[in-house]
């Protein structure tokens, strides 16, 4: 039984005699729409790969860092706790402000190219801090690789995910389910990494050496990026977007102006963003994704 084929009918504008219209017949094969849907498979693959390095080299140097500012750098367990949850916390804040550069200025891939080349580099350094470098320069290096670290993963954390949510589209149930099956292995894959380096990175580091522990960090890192630069002429790249910080000053400013309208809809029922049917742009494709309208929350609005 043959299922290659889907047809789709177009009417035509000429009408015969009888009244009846012409159709016209055109067929998309399963293998065509087959390819169109892997097209972003195959560019979200290699944003997984960069995303599964990123984790691995994180929780590889978080997981034990501990250890090694007790045992190598002679700290106290208070100390050491203390540095080790700075670090984290620093790491933690860094990616609001890589967000807003990226939303407002570099745009995401821009961002993540960077971010992975600032951690890469840190995680170089890192190794180097306990092999080649004098004792006496040993901590400095140290924590100043550290932060090196951090500086990259607030560029890498706020964009990778939405980078690879770029590649997919989301106008059939066809795309959507795609895209959800996409971050199915996603989060597969982080917690793979993330496990792999709590099981591996320790154990090199506990028994084979603090060398070998950091230097697999920063070898998976690398081939890592060095996959995602293959994938560069398949990424569907978003420029940016502007500050969000104006968009939530426009929010206050427009309601503000319009606290006493009723209605926004005209006659024809279309809802009006100024003077443009919501979401629509100049060739009429959807610019932004609005959210539906609701009576729900009209408690805030009580004056």
């Amino acid at each position: 039984m043959e299922n290659s084929a889907a047809p789709e009918t177009s009417g035509s504008g000429s009408g015969s005699g009888s009244g009846s219209g012409s159709v016209e017949i055109t067929t998309v094969s399963t293998e065509q729409r087959t390819l169109r849907v892997g097209a972003h498979w195959n560019a979200a693959i290699f944003v997984i790969f960069v995303e599964m390095a990123e984790r691995f080299a994180f929780y590889g140097v978080a997981g034990n860092l501990i250890s090694y500012l007790i045992k190598e750098l002679h700290q106290p367990t208070s100390t050491a706790v203390q540095n080790v949850n700075t670090w984290v916390g620093v790491s933690t804040i860094f990616p609001l402000l890589g967000a807003f550069i990226a939303d407002s200025f570099v745009g995401r891939f821009k961002t993540i190219v960077v971010s992975c080349v600032i951690f890469l580099l840190g995680t170089v350094l890192l190794t180097l801090s306990v092999s080649v470098i004098p004792s006496h320069s040993r901590k400095a290096m140290f924590f100043l690789s550290l932060y090196i670290i951090s500086v990259g993963e607030g560029g890498h954390r706020p964009c990778v995910q939405t980078f690879a949510a770029d590649q997919f589209d989301e106008d059939s149930p066809e795309k959507r389910k795609e895209k959800s099956s996409f971050f199915n292995w996603w989060y597969l894959a982080v917690v793979a990494a993330a496990t792999a380096a709590t099981l591996l990175v320790i154990y090199l580091q506990d028994n084979i050496g603090w060398i070998w522990g950091f230097g697999v960090v920063a070898a998976v890192l690398a081939v890592a990026l060095a996959i995602f630069f293959l994938g560069i002429r398949k990424y569907r790249k978003e420029g940016p977007v502007g500050s969000p910080l104006t968009r939530v000053a426009q929010v206050f400013v427009a309601a503000a102006r319009k606290w006493r309208v009723d209605e926004t809809r005209n006659e024809n029922d279309e809802v009006y963003y100024g003077d443009k049917p919501c979401g629509a742009g100049e060739d009429g494709q959807p610019t932004a994704r609005n959210l539906v309208r609701t009576n729900h929350f009209r408690y805030y609005f009580f004056f």
